[in-house]
């Protein structure tokens, strides 16, 4: 799928076992193909996307949107779910004040995701995790 077809490319961390479970579950809800999904462990990435920070996406979701806007964190996790018609899940995530708590909480969330999915799925990291 080319960038120019998809609505949204999301750029998403292939070695954590929790995002790639979340990509995995998205690119199954996504039955028109509106997403691209990039790994951005991939050898080839910094050629195809030279604009995307990969340390900074390793920070913090990242997202492009078809007109080439650049999004990070929930606010690329709220268009995605939007895409394939469950915005609505999480759209309380996006409201005045809430947002600021749960833009907080999905910061911690993202610096320790590793952790996070050592404690839930048992592995940490992995190396060649694929969301096909």
């Amino acid at each position: 799928m080319s960038e120019q077809s998809s609505k949204l490319v999301i750029f998403f961390d292939g070695g954590c076992p929790l995002c790639v479970k979340e990509m995995r579950h998205l690119r199954k809800l996504d039955e028109q193909r509106k997403i691209q999904f990039e790994n951005i462990n991939e050898s080839d990435f910094n050629q195809r996307y030279p604009a995307v920070d990969v340390a900074k996406a390793n920070q913090y979701l990242h997202g492009q949107t078809r007109s080439g806007e650049m999004i990070y964190g929930l606010d690329v996790t709220y268009a995605a779910w939007s895409l394939v018609g469950k915005g609505w899940m999480i759209a309380p995530l996006r409201w005045p004040v809430i947002r600021w708590f749960a833009d907080k909480a999905y910061l911690f969330f993202a610096r320790y995701r590793n952790r996070i999915s050592k404690l839930l799925t048992g592995k940490e990291r992995c190396s060649q995790c694929s969301i096909d």
